[in-house]
């Protein structure tokens, strides 16, 4: 069994490959978020979140033999996790990292601020006293909108249409009115609708990768003069078999196996 951390628009194709090599996948994600994944015998999907005890009880329960791990980039406790299972239960562990901007052709061009943090980033997009539009998600509000109260800076949240992501931005103390619930990615004109709507002056994103829509986000802030923040991956989310192309990460997976399997 290979257990296949997803969540991201890549699963689906992580999964296929393994599942037509002959391999069972389990696929885990942390909510039941549609996902592309054909129907193949050998892919099972479970939802819900998992600690570190809880993952390595679920790769021994399985008979896990690997840990694929194309989770967001930004999910940098989840890798953490899944890294400390595979060695406390002695499996391999692969990852996918999405590749991302092309970081000094950007900085380059002088239009983007980096921020090594989120709580760099509120304060780099509050500095300039103009709207910002939140587009990194429901996870880490609170600088946001300290921020935005100390400041006096209007801050607008795009979330996914997810009663817990609107939730949450309600108890960061957000109005509704504030908040834009829809699911990305978007493409450049629904951007620019977004920043023409509120008047947007600051544009905050992750560095999530054409996945991600960061391109069209990009564009857009330059086309309607916005600022952009960009709030830099978290570190150590390479190492061993680590890849930048899915096709590769699923032909390491499946030697690596065979190889097992063969000794």
């Amino acid at each position: 069994m290979i257990l296949l951390l997803g969540g991201t628009s890549e699963t689906g194709a992580a999964a296929a490959g393994l599942a037509t090599a002959g391999f069972r996948v389990l696929v885990s994600t942390a909510t039941d978020e549609p996902l592309a994944i054909a129907p193949h015998a050998n892919i099972r999907r479970r939802v819900g979140r998992l600690d570190e005890t809880a993952m390595a009880d679920l790769v021994r329960r399985e008979s896990v033999r690997a840990i694929v791990d194309v989770t967001h980039p930004y999910a940098a406790a989840v890798r953490a996790t899944a890294r400390a299972v595979a060695t406390a239960c002695g499996v391999t562990y692969f990852t996918f990292v999405r590749p991302g901007m092309d970081t000094h052709c950007e900085e380059a061009s002088g239009r983007i601020v980096w921020a090594g943090s989120h709580a760099r980033a509120a304060r780099v997009a509050c500095a300039f006293g103009q709207p910002v539009l939140l587009t990194t998600g429901s996870n880490n509000l609170a600088p946001y909108v300290d921020q935005s109260r100390r400041t006096g800076v209007r801050l607008i949240a795009r979330v996914l249409p997810r009663a817990e992501s609107i939730a949450a931005c309600l108890a960061a103390g957000l109005a509704r009115k504030h908040i834009i619930a829809e699911k990305g990615p978007f493409s450049l004109d629904a951007n620019r609708e977004h920043i023409r709507r509120f008047n947007i002056g600051v544009l905050v994103t992750k560095d999530s990768g054409a996945a991600g829509g960061v391109a069209e986000k990009i564009e857009a802030a330059r086309l309607e003069g916005c600022k952009v923040i960009v709030v830099a991956r978290p570190a150590g989310t390479a190492g061993a078999n680590a890849f930048a192309d899915l096709a590769h990460l699923v032909a390491a997976v499946v030697a690596t196996m065979r190889r097992a399997s063969s000794d």
